[in-house]
């Protein structure tokens, strides 16, 4: 398991986009529909720049980790004793589960 990204809402991902680029010196990474992530160049970490219509709900960090198979990593996490608040379950858009930490921070688990 390998840390992904983090999601923040904004109000405008071009925009926002652009503020990355040009102040900071980020590159953009991807860019489909609502899902335009940013990041520094040679960091393997990136900010999904998730506009307003996906507001984070309470608990859910934003914090995404990646996996090549996520039901056998919920499973060995599972056994260490890590709840799971979204079992693994699979979209058109991918496989996912997502876990908590004691303090009920939520933090997704996406299949690469």
């Amino acid at each position: 398991m390998k840390f992904s990204s983090i999601a923040l809402v904004v109000s405008d991902a071009k925009k926002s986009a652009k503020w990355y680029m040009e102040k900071l010196g980020f590159e953009i990474r991807s860019k489909d529909g609502h899902w335009v992530t940013v990041s520094q160049k040679g960091l393997p970490v990136d900010i999904h720049l998730c506009e307003g219509f996906c507001p984070l709900e309470p608990g859910n960090t934003g914090f995404s980790f990646i996996s090549k198979d996520v039901a056998k990593e919920q499973k060995a996490l599972e056994a260490k004793g890590v709840k799971f608040t979204q079992t693994t379950k699979k979209e058109d858009w991918g496989t996912y589960a997502m876990f908590a930490d004691p303090d009920g921070n939520e933090f997704w688990l996406v299949q690469e």
